[in-house]
């Protein structure tokens, strides 16, 4: 049994990358999963001087911790214009400053969701280029478009899709047992 750290790149209370995230983690059976809200943790905006007058924030010294427990990761991220949110961008900006590894034997499925047809497709894509530079490696990644009209009463509508959720995990699923 393998440890997974699961949490949204959103900072809304009512975060639908959020809802999904759980709903996907809920399908992964035979091991233990800690699911994160980082809405919850104090983390400032990134600056250069910040961090020469106040060191690295206690929350990300706690993330940072957490993501060292855990096997595994699963991130689901949401966009914002086009890229990431830049609550998102923030806590990864803070996490390479203290450990510029800090992702180093992680394995990742990385996923996005949005109202729109894409899913959020342009904020994976970046992600997916952006946090191998920190060590991590990105098993498995998708986008689940049309959340709204796709995930109802905690149901995905769309067989398809659902077919899809499940190959992916099975193969996220067994890429962590090697």
């Amino acid at each position: 049994m393998k440890k997974i750290l699961a949490f949204a790149g959103s900072n809304s209370s009512t975060s639908i990358n959020h809802t999904f995230l759980t709903h996907v983690v809920d399908r992964i059976q035979g091991h233990e999963i800690k699911i994160l809200k980082l809405r919850e943790f104090d983390i400032p905006i990134y600056s250069i001087d910040l961090e020469k007058e106040r060191g690295i924030p206690t929350d990300i010294r706690i993330l940072k911790n957490l993501i060292d427990e855990h096997d595994a990761l699963v991130i689901s991220v949401n966009e914002h214009n086009g890229t990431v949110s830049a609550f998102f961008k923030n806590i990864i900006d803070w996490l390479s400053r203290m450990d510029r590894s800090f992702l180093t034997g992680k394995h990742i499925l990385l996923m996005s969701t949005s109202p729109g047809a894409r899913g959020a497709a342009a904020a994976l894509d970046y992600t997916k280029h952006m946090l191998p530079r920190f060590g991590g490696k990105i098993i498995q990644s998708f986008s689940f478009p049309s959340f709204k009209d796709n995930l109802e009463d905690g149901k995905i509508q769309n067989e398809v899709l659902d077919m899809g959720i499940e190959d992916v995990l099975t193969t996220f699923a067994h890429e962590i047992e090697d």
